[in-house]
């Protein structure tokens, strides 16, 4: 049975596999505090429905708040242990959604997958304050196929011991402004992944659709181009990887034997 995966801009992308869908980090809306979306169109409503939601960290561009209430009443949503203390306006969300707050090596059977919690290196708290023990996950999502959806992170030395084996990956390349803090990977970075975790396919997403208003003219490379990028840089240091650089709402098909 196939995988299929799409990627609707940002973080926010759809994995279909097991006829189970996973919807990640979703952010509906073409404008998230200072951020607006310049490029690619906003997730249809079909987007919205999934059977089970995965929330990354606490910032507001991937726990967004107004794109969570869209989603169908039940749908269950995997958060990091401490969210629901540190955001307050989850707890409204909880009484129509089905929340589960999770921590490293959780594992939660979901329809034919199950979705395992891994760390994450990046600041996960509700910025500008928040709890500092509220951690940043990634997930892997296991069923004809092992996906790995990195959240937010930077390169750490227990990546590939955390994963684990797996298909496909997608990760963060870049982000939402003209310079990347500490807890991103850039394109090379991001392409040095690949060789420690050794996938069949890659996915970037994360760059190339949100920007600070007012600063278009600021470092446009920062926006146009990691993806290209992480294209070329994997192509020298992970050349077996295929990477798929989806646009806006595109999606890819993984074969998976038997």
């Amino acid at each position: 049975m196939p995988v299929d995966i799409t990627w609707w801009g940002h973080a926010t992308a759809t994995v279909l596999d097991s006829g189970t869908s996973v919807l990640t980090d979703p952010l509906f809306t073409r404008r998230c505090a200072h951020l607006r979306r310049r490029r690619g169109t906003l997730p249809p409503v079909a987007a919205r429905r999934a059977d089970v939601v995965l929330v990354s960290h606490l910032h507001a561009d991937h726990l967004h708040l107004r794109s969570l209430a869209r989603l169908a009443a039940g749908t269950p949503l995997l958060l990091p242990r401490g969210a629901l203390r540190a955001v307050p306006g989850l707890r409204r969300l909880a009484a129509r959604l089905e929340v589960c707050e999770v921590t490293p090596g959780d594992r939660v059977p979901v329809g034919g997958l199950t979705v395992r919690a891994v760390p994450a290196a990046h600041d996960g708290r509700r910025l500008p304050f928040g709890p500092r023990r509220v951690s940043a996950l990634g997930y892997v999502v296991e069923g004809e196929a092992r996906t790995y959806y990195a959240g937010d992170t930077d390169l750490f030395e227990a990546m590939a011991r955390e994963a684990g084996p797996v298909d496909m990956v997608l990760l963060p390349v870049g982000g939402w402004g003209p310079r990347l803090g500490n807890g991103h990977l850039n394109a090379e970075r991001a392409a040095e992944a690949l060789t420690r975790l050794r996938p069949r396919g890659a996915v970037p997403v994360h760059y190339g659709t949100y920007w600070p208003f007012g600063m278009a003219g600021v470092r446009p490379h920062e926006f146009h181009s990691p993806g290209d990028e992480f294209v070329r840089h994997a192509a020298r240091l992970a050349p077996a990887v295929r990477v798929h650089r989806l646009r806006h709402g595109e999606s890819v098909r993984l074969a998976v034997a038997g």
